[in-house]
């Protein structure tokens, strides 16, 4: 059987407080994450059956309020971002800093270079997906070709389409 929670009577106080002037379910569930176990002497593995949440949720709302009575300083959490960055924003301007410029005097991006020199720099393989990412996140995105020439002649093409004869449409039957 997992060990019963050890909680101060200060915690169960501030607890109780909280439940009481809760005005949403989050605020409820931190309260009751303290009182559930400590009134019905259960893990907290029972108590997040009891309020619908993860074990380590729990434990966070426990910590939470027990940081509050010792007077610790509240920390905003670390939830979301980029956990597993290669390289941070700056580095990855840095990086691409050679091929915006070459990009702006009318040259092509292609990807296989960028993450051929992505690797060197890394001294380890990385994915496609990666590099690809790394450009959305900087603004680049995959521009299609013209669906025209920009040195065709309209005047052309419509004469074009007058005179010739069109294989597609049938010919009139000649009558005998």
């Amino acid at each position: 059987m997992a060990r019963t929670v050890m909680l101060g009577d200060e915690a169960v106080q501030a607890a109780r407080e909280m439940v009481q002037k809760a005005e949403s379910a989050r605020e409820l569930r931190a309260g009751l994450s303290i009182l559930v176990p400590k009134e019905c002497r259960v893990s907290n593995a029972a108590t997040a059956r009891v309020l619908g949440v993860g074990v380590a949720t729990v434990v966070r709302m426990q910590r939470k309020i027990r940081d509050q009575v010792d007077g610790k300083s509240q920390e905003k959490g670390h939830w979301g971002g980029r956990r597993r960055e290669i390289l941070s924003v700056e580095e990855e301007e840095a990086f691409l800093r050679p091929w915006v410029e070459k990009a702006e005097t009318g040259g092509v991006l292609v990807v296989p270079p960028i993450h051929a020199a992505l690797e060197e720099r890394l001294c380890f393989p990385v994915a496609d997906s990666t590099v690809y990412r790394m450009l959305a996140r900087h603004g680049w995105r995959k521009v299609a070709p013209d669906t025209c020439h920009p040195k065709r002649d309209e005047q052309a093409q419509e004469a074009f389409k007058k005179n010739s004869r069109r294989r597609w449409q049938k010919l009139p039957e000649k009558t005998p």
